[in-house]
């Protein structure tokens, strides 16, 4: 009996087989899958086909469950591409639908649960039947790399606006100690004014007396 279920994203160990023996290996950053690679879980399988998706650039989905007649657990997934957008907004969903069961594009994954109860790829179909997007983690990291940019410039200008309040608050009392300054040197210049016309009052007064 076969039913469409979707799964969430797990994380596990890639294997890959030799002889018909069990060889962990590490995962690379750009590995994309092949027939013979072996997962500790279906959920493992799935989160790497998923990643291997966003840096091709298209989108999963679920093609296919097999439940075991014995217990009803998942033996088997199939997982393809989404396909390419439709944006025909004059088609019915279900039309919409019905095309992309007969048009769908053919890249898909097929994995397996053996009997040791690892999950092997037994199938894999690499091309697409229509152009692929921007790699969506590519994407992702150009919006990090700007958010990141935009963060620190906004940074920096609180840095800026902080030194330019401190240089603002300096020049203001400056300006201040410039003004005591002068009004000082001010008095001490009306006082003298004041001194010497007292002494040229003076100086007057003799002069008449004579």
């Amino acid at each position: 009996m076969d039913t469409q279920t979707s799964m969430d994203d797990g994380t596990g160990r890639i294997e890959t087989s030799a002889g018909g023996e069990l060889n962990l290996c590490e995962a690379d950053g750009n590995q994309e899958p092949y027939e013979g690679m072996l997962f500790e879980s279906e959920e493992a399988a799935r989160a790497f086909y998923d990643e291997y998706a966003g840096r091709v650039g298209f989108v999963t989905r679920v093609l296919s469950s097999r439940r075991s007649e014995r217990d009803g657990s998942i033996i088997s997934r199939g997982l393809g591409c989404r396909g390419g957008s439709n944006n025909k907004k004059t088609e019915s969903l279900a039309i919409q639908k019905r095309d992309r069961r007969r048009e769908g594009c053919t890249a898909m994954i097929l994995v397996k649960r053996e009997k040791l109860g690892k999950w092997v790829v037994r199938k894999f179909v690499k091309d697409h039947d229509h152009p692929l997007v921007v790699s969506l983690t590519k994407r992702r990291s150009t919006f990090d790399e700007k958010d990141k940019k935009i963060q620190e410039l906004t940074a920096e200008l609180r840095v800026k606006k902080r030194l330019s309040a401190a240089y603002r608050e300096q020049l203001l009392t400056l300006m201040k100690d410039v003004e005591d300054h002068n009004e000082h040197l001010s008095t001490k210049v009306q006082v003298v004014r004041n001194k010497l016309k007292e002494l040229e009052a003076k100086r007057q007064e003799l002069l008449h007396h004579r």
